[in-house]
Order: structure tokens, then C-alpha cells, then sequence
């Protein structure tokens, strides 16, 4: 199998040499390019046309984020890979709405960064479990955000969730201890609130609007 194809867009010449290094100690991975900028990376991709792309997110004018998804606009098959020092919440989402299919920290070991980019070029998702922690916490905060839009109690979402499970009434009312009527009450309110008039509908705005998962 040849090398992955991988180009580093970093504004640290030092860190794009390291990385370099690294994997030059091994023949699975060929850096065909380096881009201090998300600008240079744009121009440079079409001559390079890497595989996979090790993104920083701090970088001079576009940041990494935005560079992501104007790469992925014009090269979809190409794998992005975040790579970075931040893991506050925010940037995680970001990163995985704009199309990165991987986010590793800095701070992680060779092998590691190793393992994410095979994994990424296979098709799959890799995030730092650092990473993973925050993106479940955006979407809980997300969820949450949605739900005080709607007007939608702690236990309508939880009536919600169970519905978008396919849960009839009576499993709904045996999972939260309450009674099948007032499940029904729950549900009689959810449609009000979102605006629609039975439970097929209802998940699908749901979904659409993030409320459930």
C-alpha cells in the first residue's frame, strides 16, 4: 500500500519540521506539502492534492476552522484532521460541523497522530477523548439551548428523546414511573409547542432542530 498522502498547514515552521520528522521515521505517510496559512493551503491543494490534511486552528487570517470548510467545499473527499493545542468547548463542534473527521491535541503522542490519520483516511471519525468530552457537552449545550427556545420542560425532553426512540406511550410511562395519561399530557404539549399534530412529525423537527439525537 503507498504512503498517505498528508499535508501540514501549521504557522510554525518548527512544529511543520517536527511533524515532518516524525513521520519520516516510517514509510506509511508521505508529507507532500507544507502551508503556514488556511490562504496558502487553499491555493496549494490542487498541486499538491494530499489525502489527508493536519489543520491547526491558529492561524494568520482565516483560521483553521474556516479554512476546513472552504477545503472541504472544493476537495470533499479529502480527510481533515484537527490538530491543536485548544480543547475548549466550541472549538470541537466547530471543527466537526465545518467537516473535520478528526481532532487531536498537541499534546498527543506520535503514534497516536499516527493512528488518526490512518483512521481518517479509512473513512472513519478519530477524536482525542479530550475532544470527544467536549463535543458531548456542546450538544448536550445545544440540546439544552433548543429546548428553552421551545419553551420544552426537563421532562418533555425526556418524553421527546423516548419518542424519537419509537417508544409507545406505555414504555415511555414505564421508563420515566409516570402514568400512560400523562405521557399523553406531555406529548399534547410537545406537539403545541413545536407546532405539529402527531409523533412522526414531531421527531422530525426534532432531529432537524437537534433536539434529540
Amino acid at each position: 500500500m503507498p504512503p498517505i498522502r498528508v499535508m501540514i498547514v501549521d504557522d510554525h515552521k518548527l512544529v511543520r519540521e517536527g511533524l515532518r520528522a516524525v513521520f519520516e521515521q516510517g514509510d506509511e505517510v508521505e508529507v507532500v506539502g507544507e502551508a503556514g496559512s488556511g490562504e496558502e493551503a487553499l491555493e496549494a491543494i490542487e498541486k499538491i492534492k494530499p489525502e489527508v490534511v493536519l489543520m491547526d486552528i491558529s492561524l494568520p487570517g482565516m483560521n483553521g476552522i474556516q479554512a476546513t470548510k472552504l477545503i472541504k467545499d472544493k476537495k470533499p473527499d479529502v480527510k481533515i484532521v484537527i490538530l491543536t493545542m485548544h480543547d475548549q468547548e466550541g472549538y470541537v463542534y466547530e471543527a466537526v460541523k465545518a467537516g473535520a473527521t478528526g481532532y487531536m491535541l498537541k499534546s498527543s503522542s506520535s503514534d497516536d497522530l499516527l493512528r488518526s490519520i490512518k483512521t481518517v483516511y479509512e473513512g472513519k471519525a478519530l477524536l482525542d477523548p479530550d475532544a470527544t468530552s467536549q463535543l458531548l457537552k456542546e450538544f448536550v449545550n445545544l440540546a439544552e439551548n433548543k429546548a428553552r427556545e421551545y419553551g420544552l420542560s426537563n421532562r418533555e425532553m425526556e418524553v421527546l428523546q423516548l419518542l424519537s426512540e419509537g417508544k409507545t406511550n406505555k414504555e415511555i410511562a414505564k421508563a420515566l414511573w409516570i402514568s400512560e395519561q400523562t405521557v399523553k399530557t406531555h406529548i399534547a404539549h410537545i406537539f403545541d409547542k413545536l407546532g405539529t399534530s402527531d409523533r412522526t412529525e414531531t421527531v422530525a423537527r426534532a432531529l432537524r432542530n437537534g433536539l434529540v439525537t
